[in-house]
């Protein structure tokens, strides 16, 4: 897949692909011809895996209405009691939440960039894979990178968030 111009992107990609020149990653925003909104999605528009899209789930903390962002493997559904034992009792984040404190809206949350810094934590399931995808700012942006990459990027810890069967 070939990188866009940046003055190609939509504003919101061009932010997180700008971000991602300054930490100097070495690799581009990439534009999905389709819609990436879903991990799914995403995966089919890659050739990858679901479990290699690292999805990012905006939750809002109770006491203090700081947002809690949680990056996980896209074929994991979020097991909110142990993000809330990890990090406070948790609110649902509505779309105005999510872009007023994220700067991205739903479909496009990035793991970097934010507009308020979250409270963070990756899925430790992201870890078993060499390679992710992540949103770059837009539904139809991403970006590849390492786990060690996100995890460095974010400064985030690594936690078991996945609601298990």
């Amino acid at each position: 897949m070939d990188a866009p111009d940046l003055e190609a992107l939509p504003e919101s990609a061009r932010r997180v692909a700008r971000l991602l020149i300054e930490l100097g990653h070495d690799r581009p925003v990439v534009m999905l011809p389709q819609t990436g909104k879903t991990s799914a999605e995403a995966a089919a528009g890659l050739g990858c895996e679901v479990a290699q899209i690292a999805k990012s789930i905006i939750f809002r903390r109770l006491k203090d209405n700081a947002p809690v962002l949680v990056v996980a493997s896209g074929i994991n559904r979020v097991d909110e009691a142990k993000v809330a034992a990890r990090v406070g009792e948790l609110g649902k984040a509505d779309a105005r939440f999510v872009r007023d404190t994220s700067g991205y809206a739903i479909g496009g949350v990035c793991p970097i960039g934010h507009v308020v810094k979250p409270v963070m934590l990756l899925d430790e399931d992201l870890f078993r894979y060499d390679s992710l995808w992540a949103a770059a700012g837009h539904p139809n942006a991403v970006f590849n990178l390492t786990p060690a990459q996100l995890a460095r990027m974010t400064g985030a810890e690594a936690a078991d968030v996945a609601l298990r069967a």
